[in-house]
Formats: structure tokens, sequence, C-alpha cells
């Protein structure tokens, strides 16, 4: 198995950023990276992305090349490394009509039935390479290629929680109301985010999201 080619960038004077494809084994070693890069230095905010790894720190406290050492360290010893076996969550999703307001318009651009659409998006297991955007919002990598479409020309000044929707190869659920461009399929009650739960979010990264649609 090759080395996956990677770069470490400054992002400013308080950040460096090591890039990585975005393919699931890249993936699963980040997770591994990020995992004990919290451990070995906790003074570093530790960003993980989609096919990269961000290290936000205070220059006047931590030296860049530490950080930079710290980046090119882990990221090495993660071949081979294991983070944890995620979850398995399955999120039901009432899809069209009022609840999925853009699956009309996605069939049409994909020249499928609306029942196509779910079919293919319900029949996909999805992981969850990282938590961004909003909180408990999580970037799902795993789309069927055949269900890709844009965003929308005009974003939405307010989409409501739960809502579920696909960009580009990515698809997810809006876990608060907010504004937003992707098109909307379906809708969930699930509540991906409660600032009151011992552990708010939902999802982590790792984990296995099903969709299943419901009356």
């Amino acid at each position: 198995m090759s080395e996956a080619p990677l770069t470490i960038q400054a992002l400013g004077e308080c950040a460096l950023t090591l890039t990585v494809g975005t393919d699931l084994p890249s993936q699963r070693r980040l997770w591994a990276a990020w995992h004990a890069l919290q451990q070995r230095l906790p003074e570093v905010e530790w960003v993980l992305g989609m096919g990269n790894l961000s290290g936000r720190f205070d220059p006047l406290v931590t030296a860049a090349r530490l950080v930079e050492k710290a980046l090119e360290g882990a990221w090495t010893h993660s071949l081979g490394g294991k983070f944890g076996e995620g979850r398995v969550i399955e999120i039901p999703v009432r899809y069209g009509g009022e609840q999925g307001p853009d699956l009309a318009v996605v069939a049409a651009l994909l020249d499928l039935a609306e029942s196509e659409v779910i079919e293919r998006h319900t029949a996909a297991e999805y992981v969850v390479y990282c938590l961004g955007f909003l909180p408990g919002f999580a970037y799902l990598g795993g789309l069927d290629a055949r269900i890709a479409v844009p965003r929308r020309a005009e974003p939405r000044r307010r989409v409501p929680a739960g809502s579920v929707g696909i960009a580009g190869n990515q698809t997810g659920v809006y876990p608060l109301a907010s504004p937003g461009g992707w098109q909307l399929i379906g809708r969930s009650d699930i509540q991906l985010f409660d600032p009151y739960r011992e552990t708010p979010v939902l999802l982590a990264p790792g984990d296995t999201v099903r969709f299943v649609a419901v009356p």
C-alpha cells in the first residue's frame, strides 16, 4: 500500500494544516492522528476536516515547528493504527413533499423517478468523515455518484432543522435551522445536536449512518 501524498501548509501565523486524500483509508489515518495529537499536545486545538487535519496554536506558547513535527509524526505513526469501531446509527427520513421540496428537482436533473432517488439514497452506508459547519453536522462519505447533484443556484435563507440534503458528492442532515444551499430531499425528526445531553452531538467521526425511508 503506497503512502498517501500529504502537504503541510501554514494558515497565517497561528495554524498549520496537513492535507491528504479524501479516500476512506486516508481519513481513517487522520482519525487516528487526530486522537493521538489531542493526547500529545492538548494545548493545541486540533481540528479534523475531510482529507485534512489542522492545528491552531498560540505562537507565543507553542512553536510552529513543534506543531509541524507533531503533525508529521502523528501521520507517520497512524499507518496501521486503529481509531476504534464507530457506531451504526439509523436516521429515519420522510422523503419528498413539504419535507423534501427539492426531491422532484433532483429527480429531474438526474432523469430518474423520485422513488429511484430515494432507493439509491437509502441503499448506501455512509461514514462520518468529520463534523463541522454547524454543531453536530456530519460530513458523510459514501453517496452513490449516480445521485450527485450541484447545490441550488440560490441558497435558502432558512433550512429547517432535520432537513436532509445533497450537494455535489455529499449528503447530510442539518442539525439546526440555518441558511443553506443544499438540495433538500427529505427531513428527519432525529435530534443531531442537543446542548443538554451529556454528549451534545449524536454523530462522531467513524460512525456509520443509514438512512431509512418512513411514511
